[in-house]
């Protein structure tokens, strides 16, 4: 018998292992078809003055205490077929991939023997996603399974479904060598590529000879290829291909490939729309539409992440969030579970990722708060375009009172009556500080994007006074708006603490001077240090100025927001490079 059928689960996996081991010279044949492992045989190496070694999961083992000779390798080179310009060889009718190390005068010194088996089945976990008949990435780390994921996707899409499939085969590991593809692909067809560098040309070519209705592509990694990708997708052929790269943040980190999932491009906001949304006037945004609207992230062959909306995914991962994520996985019963994964929680990241169990207290499971008119909204809603919430934060209450220091007789409810946690809507203000004050004091409040969703607004002074739609909106939902005069640390804890009444006007201890620092620095922390001295030892005891060392610009105005924590004046004076700070007493 010529093929090896092995059913495991719901899976038949199909292999020639006999026709790999007959390139192998006589000793290390020998030593892998008495291997107990030999079913799970992963590759087997073979390096010049080196003892052959097999590879099985997890583990690898010597064949041969006798190193590797040039005799043994030209015995396996005789045997395979024709090197191409990416160093590959196959085995007629088999999914043999050999590959092969050369030196600098392109002798071969080593060989990889990689098994290559057909796995009918493995495609039950996203069947659902190939029968949508939108093109699909599948991204993971090398040996997890992308080519043969491929193998059986193009199969079941030619025999299962009828669609017109060709396959683009560059290194011929989906198909197999020769000019005869492996019965795995069903009845796809398979175009062979020349040399590597000609895989773009030749997916155009199968467009515009072939109508196929499903293009399949393996290891995109050329900016032409990446274009070439796209052409195709816009003539309305559906993909499924694979690229390099583990995680979809990775293709948006790389040029050449990013276009893949919409392009990245910098775009410069307006100050209206950056105070918005809170962020810098200069942010990175998705450029296009992605060639690809499904990735899937194969973490592990039993387990894989799917991204239902690549253009979601993107967009959220630039705002700086992390998207909600769909695990799917399959059991040895051959049975598909589809999870959901929430997002760590921002504010208390140590604690667990749960399922959501927060609900509306306060004003807003009372009734209290009164929607506007559907009139007055829809007129509202064209001139706001809130975003949605920015971070889901889903804690119960008794979680937030663990990390706020308080007993329970002292616990007090928010501004307007609420159950701690309280939601607030930042406008104006720094994110980042807003979010490492929440962090350092262990503050019961979450950040949000969704103004409906909010107990109470925290604002610029100024912003507020320009910004009457603003006022009319939280008028009309009942919501407070609390100002600070300046995204300062020490205004933003200050007006915190004023929210959740525990502002009572004295001075308040430092918990940690790492809340005023960008870096975290050692020079960081050493002239908060000085400051923090100063102003404890001498201006505020005994109501004297005092001058600090000479500090960068960067510096000296965490030191200006440090001595205005302490509700004290400071100001710089002096010339470069010995520009430095002085304290005033109240």
């Amino acid at each position: 018998m010529s093929v090896k059928d092995v059913t495991v689960g719901k899976k038949l996996i199909t292999d020639d292992l006999h026709k790999l081991l007959e390139i192998l010279p006589a000793n290390i044949r020998l030593a892998v078809e008495q291997h107990p492992l030999k079913d799970t045989l992963v590759e087997v190496v073979l390096d010049l003055g080196r003892r052959p070694e097999a590879r099985f999961p997890g583990k690898a083992e010597y064949l041969s205490e006798q190193p590797v000779s040039r005799e043994d390798l030209s015995y396996c080179i005789s045997r395979v077929g024709h090197f191409s310009g990416d160093n590959r060889a196959g085995i007629e009718q088999t999914l043999h991939r050999i590959s092969a190390i050369r030196n600098r005068t392109d002798e071969i010194i080593g060989l990889t023997c990689r098994v290559g088996r057909a796995i009918f089945g493995t495609i039950g976990m996203i069947r659902d996603l190939v029968e949508t008949g939108q093109s699909i990435l599948m991204l993971g780390r090398p040996g997890v399974g992308k080519t043969t994921a491929l193998r059986e996707i193009a199969r079941v899409l030619a025999d299962e479904l009828n669609k017109r499939v060709v396959i683009i085969d560059t290194s011929n590991e989906i198909a197999g060598d020769g000019d005869i593809p492996h019965p795995a692909i069903g009845r796809a067809r398979r175009m062979q590529v020349a040399r590597p560098e000609l895989q773009h040309q030749v997916m155009i070519e199968a467009v515009e000879n072939h109508t196929p209705e499903v293009i399949v592509i393996d290891e995109i990694g050329t900016e032409l290829e990446a274009l070439a990708a796209r052409t195709i997708a816009e003539r309305g052929v559906q993909l499924v291909g694979t690229a390099h790269g583990n995680r979809i943040e990775n293709l948006i980190k790389n040029p050449t490939l990013s276009d893949l999932v919409g392009g990245i491009q910098a775009v410069t906001l307006g100050d209206e729309e950056a105070r918005r949304r809170g962020s810098q006037k200069t942010v990175l945004e998705r450029k296009a539409p992605p060639t690809f609207e499904i990735a899937i992230e194969m973490l592990e062959r039993e387990r894989w992440v799917v991204h239902e909306s690549t253009a979601d995914t993107v967009d959220t991962l630039l705002r700086g969030r992390q998207p909600s994520l769909q695990v799917r996985t399959v059991n040895e019963a051959g049975e598909v579970k589809i999870t959901r994964e929430l997002p760590a929680n921002p504010i208390s990241s140590h604690q667990p990722q749960s399922t959501p169990t927060w609900k509306p207290t306060g004003w807003r499971a009372s009734g209290q708060m009164t929607p506007v008119s559907s009139a007055k909204a829809e007129v509202l809603s064209e001139k706001q375009s809130f975003e949605q919430l920015l971070d889901a934060s889903f804690q119960q209450t008794d979680a937030f009172k663990r990390n706020f220091a308080f007993a329970d007789d002292e616990f007090m409810a928010g501004p307007n009556g609420e159950d701690l946690p309280l939601h607030i809507y930042p406008y104006g203000i720094s994110r980042h500080q807003l979010d490492q004050v929440i962090q350092v004091l262990k503050l019961p409040i979450v950040l949000t994007k969704d103004l409906d969703g909010a107990d109470a607004v925290l604002a610029l002074r100024s912003h507020v006074k320009n910004h009457s739609k603003l006022r009319q909106i939280s008028k009309a939902r009942h919501i407070p708006v609390h100002t600070i005069k300046a995204s300062t640390v020490g205004e933003i804890t200050h007006g915190l603490q004023r929210m959740l009444h525990i502002d009572d006007g004295e001075v308040l201890d430092i918990p940690d001077l790492r809340l005023f620092t960008k870096k975290g620095s050692d020079d960081e922390i050493e002239a908060l240090e000085e400051a923090r001295l100063a102003v404890e030892q001498i201006v505020i005891p005994k109501g004297q100025p005092v001058e600090l060392l000479p500090r960068s610009a960067t510096v000296r105005k965490m030191q200006h927001e440090l001595v205005e924590h302490y509700r004290l004046r400071s100001s710089s004076f002096g010339d470069e490079p010995n520009r430095r700070l002085r304290i005033y007493p109240a």
